[in-house]
Parts: structure tokens; C-alpha cells; sequence
């Protein structure tokens, strides 16, 4: 990252350092948030995930660093809010740092650290809002149509069937917005709704989850987590919780995982599941009889290349806990072998090796065959690991790792490690991060199971849960040659090459997947018994605009959104367009908070009980903020 400060910049700054700035993160902070409209990071670098890079190389010299005692450590910064760090770089212990930094980097620093938005705290909570739910039943109805967690079923097919739907083809075009909700000083609204008994549940960026009226929008309850939370909520039957019938299930930017009573919103339980103060929860946690199965992944290789940063540590794992009381029953990581110190760089500070591997998606549940699948991310050391970019299998009861299959081999990949940011923390061979970001589908066809992967790079993959994920087809999305592996003469001294790929998911109906288009964009649909792409719609839309977001579907329809914001239907026959709504512009929200939605980036629609629902906003790597959950239904 060549527009980041150098680093000896921060080094000289060091003796700055105070203990003060390590005190209670419930202090009052010194400074008010940064005025609005700040210049933009140089290099163009939008986006509230960059703070983690810009730390990174300016502050990992003293923080973190053994032989600077005064200085607080990551995990200590990570427990204050975004205002006192703010306060600190701007006219605080660290101001000789800060002044180093534009407005918009110490506003970066201060919201990746502290896992959520400057101004979270203020006027989120439910009680602050004007349309509190009349009642509250003792006894949810859960026979009611929903979408529970972010696949809608334990294969992730993200596929809604016609009696859950309620919304058959003819009555799509008829859609129409029925209200909108603001989430309160969220700058993404990347939280997938999730649609249980008449309630919809969301989480936000500013750390609060909310409890609404599925129909209506009004607001039962409202949680406060310890970080954003970008996942869908997962619910599921608890046992000895007194009342407590159902709870909802998430985790957050600080790798805690919670239990709240779905019906008050009351916490049943929370656990730290990863202690490496990079980890965090992007994806939802699967349930399943009694056992929640949550995801791990991890910011580390946004900018490991700093020469003061000890690369790398933070690897990808699962952590099986018990629904009811949150005690653990495995973890397990998909690198074996834990991280041990190999060499020290050439500032002498120790590296280490294997790590990477982040599950960055939701896991799979295979009832009938007792195993859980997920797909894992690059690796961040040399050389990657034969499970960085890989399907891995393993048992939903001891978490026994039953099989992997690498899609990408020789993918280490440390952000930065271009331009005049490269340095010997670098991978010799630095790879081109192309990860299995999105979810694995499993669908049966003709009575045969198929794990459909999608990749970055556009590869897509059948793989047989019978035969030990043996490879059934490969096919690249766009229709050309595949990526295969990671070129191995890929070095530093260049930027990732950008593709046309999957990133966040795709779905599935009974004969096609349909994956949405990073990239240039787009909509592809391939058959899954044997990859054939039977078409693509370019959505008719300009160039530049992602479908980056997870698609959906129901009976003969398929929705996707956009970075431009726009939300579309279109035939699953043919690709062509039956409805589409612009979301990026403000909305009169029913609990009276400014409103606005954004890019559709990650979180996809979902369909329920004949309404549909999508999260409006995504301003994590660049994009159009926002802060919409909106509801529609046929006119």
C-alpha cells in the first residue's frame, strides 16, 4: 500500500506514547467525533476495513511490541471505543502519530480497532424509538414461513421453495416497497436479515441487533454487542433456559459468539471463541440438533507487510458450541499444524509460520453423512498451507477433519506486498488471493449430491460428499478457460489482478446454480450436473457496477443485487429482467431515523411469507454507504 506512511515515521513518534491511553474503554473521550465530509484516504483506499492496514504499518512497531512496555497491546486497544481512540490520535498521546495521518485515516484506525462506527453508542437502542411493537406474545408462532440463518436450509442453497415463498413469478413484478428501517449511525447495512416466526432479526455495524415485526417493521427489542455484526442471525431450540424456547444466534468483530431469547432479546449466554486479537466472525454460525457451529476468520492479511508486524499468527477455524449453554464442545483449525516462529525479519522481529485459511463463510451441515463443509481462504504465509483455498470436510460430531480438496494451490497472500509497501515480510511467492469467500452449496439432483464451489477467479466446482470430495466437474463461470492454480511466477511488485469471480455466494434451485458476478458483473447460470453455463445476462447495466452479493432464489426467479445499489428479479429460465427497485437514495424509515440505502456487496435478499427483505449499504472495501433494511410486498 504505497500511500501508507512510512514507517520509520512512526518509530520516531513511539516515545508518545502514554499508559493513560490504555484506560477503561467506558471513559469519557477527549475529542468529539471527526467532523463529516473528511478528505478521502490518498490512494482512493475507501472503506472502514483500510484502518486495519493503516495501523498495521504505523503502529504495530510499538504496539504489540514486547521491548515497549508502555504501549498498550492490540488486544487492549481493541477494548476502547472509537472515540477515544480517535481522540487519542487526533489531540491525545498519540497526536504526534495523527498528525501524520489525514482525518480520514485516524477515522479509519479508530473504527477498524474498535470493531464499529464513531457515534455506535448514540441513539440506537430500540427504547430510543418511536414504533415500539404494542405486545409481545409469550409463545412465538414458528410455524410461520421464514428464512432462518443465511442459506435458508443446512445446504446453503439459498433457495426459498414455493410454500415458504409465498411470492409466485406473476406476483414479482408487482412488488412494492412496504417500509424501510433505519439501523441508527450504521455506515453498512451488511447484515443478511433473518425472517423466524413473524420476527425479522439484523444486526449492524454499530454492534446492535435488533428484534422487529416482520410485517411491520415496529421494534421489539434491541441488543448491544461488544463489535459489529455482519452476519446473519441463526435461530434455534435451547433447552433449561427457563422460558427460553428459541434463541438467535451470531457473532461479531471481536470473535465473541451469543445467545439471545428471540422473543425479548434478553442474553442467554456470550463466548470469546478466539483469543488472536485479528479473528472475528464475518459469517453466520450453522445449527444444528442443539450444536452451533461458527465460522473464524481474520483481518491479518489485510497489511502483514509491515516490517514491525509479527506475520503471521491468525489461522481459520470452527468452534462447535453447545446451543443451550455455549460450552464448547471442539475447534478445530483448518491448519493443522499450529503457528511456530521461523525467522525474523530484517528489523528483527519474529515471523511465523503456517497460518491463514479464514472460513469467511457460513458452514454446510451433511445430516447424511454426519460431516460439515466450508471453504477457506489464501494462506499468509510461505508456502500455503494444502488447505488455504480449499473444501474441507469434517465431522460435525468431533470436528475430525474427514477430507480437504485444495481448488488453489500457492495462493500466500499478504495485502500490501506491492508497490513500496513490499518488505521481507512478504511471501516469496506472493499469491494472487483468491480465496472460496462464499458458502458451499449442496443440492441432490437425480439422487446424487453435489457440493457446488464458487471462487474468486470464477472457478466453479462439483465435488462428491460420497466419494471423499472427488471431483465431479470444474468449469469457469465467465465461460473460458479455468484459473486453476495460483501462478507460481506470480511475485510482488503489483496489485492482486482483478477478476470476474464469485465472491459472496450463489444459489441453487433443482437444476441450476446461479451466481452473481464480481468484477465486471453480471448473472450466470450453470447447470449442475455438469457445469454447462446455460446463460448469462449482463443485468443491462453500465460497466464497473459488481453483483458481487449472494443471489437468491425462489420458483422460476432469481435476485441479485449491485454495487450501484440496484436490486433486481429476473427469469431463471432466461435471465431476463421481471422487476427491478433502485435502492441507493433515501427512504422514510417507520422508526424515524435518516435513512439511506447503498451497494448490495455481501448480504443477498431473502424471501418469506410472501414478502421480500434486503440490507441497503455496504462501506467496508469501498462502496456506497448505507443504512437501509428494506421490506417489500406485491402491490
Amino acid at each position: 500500500m504505497q500511500h501508507l506512511i512510512k514507517y520509520w515515521i512512526f518509530a520516531l513518534a513511539c516515545a508518545c506514547v502514554q499508559p493513560t491511553f490504555a484506560q477503561s474503554s467506558t471513559a469519557t473521550a477527549t475529542a468529539t467525533t471527526p467532523p463529516a465530509g473528511a478528505g478521502p484516504v490518498p490512494g482512493g483506499m475507501k472503506g472502514t476495513e483500510f484502518g486495519f492496514g493503516i495501523y498495521e504499518a504505523n503502529c504495530t512497531s510499538c504496539h504489540g511490541n514486547p521491548a515497549v512496555e508502555r504501549a498498550p497491546t492490540p488486544a487492549q486497544l481493541r477494548q476502547l471505543t472509537p472515540e477515544r481512540i480517535y481522540a487519542a490520535l487526533t489531540s491525545g498521546p498519540m497526536k504526534a502519530v495523527g498528525d501524520t495521518l489525514t482525518d480520514e485515516q485516524r477515522r479509519q484506525v479508530a473504527v477498524s480497532l474498535a470493531g464499529k462506527p464513531l457515534g455506535a453508542a448514540t441513539a440506537s437502542a430500540a427504547s430510543d424509538m418511536p414504533n415500539q411493537c404494542s405486545g409481545n406474545a409469550a409463545v412465538l408462532e414458528v410455524k410461520q414461513a421464514g428464512w432462518n440463518g443465511w442459506g435458508a436450509d443446512l445446504g446453503n442453497t439459498r433457495y426459498q421453495p414455493a410454500d415458504a415463498a409465498q411470492l409466485p413469478r406473476d406476483a414479482v413484478a408487482k412488488l412494492k416497497l412496504k417500509w424501510a428501517f433505519g439501523l441508527p449511525n450504521a455506515s453498512s447495512a451488511y447484515s443478511q436479515p433473518t425472517v423466524f416466526a413473524g420476527r425479522l432479526f439484523v444486526g449492524s455495524d454499530t454492534g446492535y441487533v435488533y428484534g422487529l415485526d416482520a410485517h411491520t417493521g415496529c421494534v421489539y427489542w434491541s441488543f448491544l454487542a461488544q463489535a459489529g455484526v455482519r452476519n446473519a442471525m441463526t435461530v434455534g431450540a435451547v433447552s433449561g433456559r427457563g422460558h427460553t424456547l428459541y434463541a438467535v444466534f451470531f457473532g461479531d468483530l471481536k470473535a465473541n459468539a451469543y445467545a439471545l431469547d428471540a422473543r425479548t432479546g434478553e442474553m442467554l449466554w456470550s463466548r470469546k471463541i478466539e483469543e488472536n486479537y485479528t479473528d472475528r466472525v464475518t459469517a453466520s454460525p450453522a445449527y444444528y440438533r442443539g450444536t452451533l457451529y461458527v465460522p473464524v476468520s481474520s483481518w491479518e492479511e489485510f497489511a502483514a507487510s509491515s516490517p514491525s508486524y509479527q506475520c503471521c499468527t491468525s489461522v481459520g477455524s470452527v468452534v462447535a458450541l453447545d446451543a443451550s449453554s455455549g460450552a464448547p464442545k471442539w475447534k478445530t483449525y483448518v491448519i493443522p499444524q499450529r503457528p511456530h516462529p521461523v525467522r525474523k525479519n530484517s528489523s528483527g522481529v519474529q515471523q511465523w509460520a503456517p497460518a491463514g485459511g479464514s472460513v469467511w463463510n457460513t458452514p454446510t451441515i451433511d445430516a447424511k453423512r454426519g460431516a460439515l463443509y466450508v471453504g477457506t481462504g489464501d494462506a499468509t504465509t510461505y508456502p500455503a498451507a494444502d488447505t488455504s483455498d480449499s473444501v474441507v470436510a469434517m465431522s460435525l460430531d468431533s470436528g475430525r477433519v474427514l477430507w480437504s480438496y485444495q481448488v488453489h494451490k500457492h495462493d500466500s497472500f499478504v495485502g500490501g506486498c506491492w508497490g513500496q509497501a513490499i518488505s521481507d515480510n512478504c511471501p516469496k511467492q506472493q499469491g494472487p488471493d483468491w480465496d472460496i469467500p462464499a458458502s458451499i452449496i449442496m443440492r441432490t439432483v437425480a439422487d446424487k449430491d453435489y457440493l457446488i464451489v464458487g471462487t474468486k477467479p470464477g472457478d466453479v466446482l462439483a465435488l462428491d460428499p460420497a466419494h471423499g470430495g472427488k471431483l465431479i466437474w470444474r468449469k469457469n463461470v465467465n465461460g473460458g478457460e479455468i484459473a486453476g492454480d495460483a501462478p507460481k511466477d506470480y511475485k510482488p511488485g503489483s496489485p492482486p489482478p482483478r477478476v470476474t469471480g464469485v465472491l459472496w455466494g450463489g444459489t441453487a434451485d433443482f437444476s441450476k446454480a446461479y451466481f452473481g458476478l464480481s468484477g465486471r458483473g453480471g448473472l450466470a447460470a450453470m447447470r449442475i450436473t455438469d457445469g454447462e453455463r446455460e446463460w448469462f445476462s449482463s443485468l443491462a447495466q453500465d460497466t464497473g457496477v459488481s453483483n458481487a452479493a449472494a443471489t437468491t432464489a425462489i420458483p422460476d426467479v432469481v435476485i441479485v443485487g449491485s454495487s450501484s445499489g440496484a436490486l433486481k428479479a429476473v427469469s431463471a429460465a432466461d435471465g431476463s429482467t421481471l422487476w427491478d427497485f433502485e435502492t441507493n437514495r433515501e427512504f422514510s424509515a417507520v422508526n424515524k431515523v435518516p435513512t439511506h440505502g447503498g451497494s448490495i456487496s455481501s448480504a443477498g435478499a431473502i424471501v418469506a411469507g410472501g414478502m421480500l427483505y434486503v440490507g441497503s449499504g455496504y462501506a467496508v472495501l469501498g462502496g456506497i454507504p448505507g443504512n437501509a433494511i428494506l421490506a417489500f410486498a406485491p402491490d
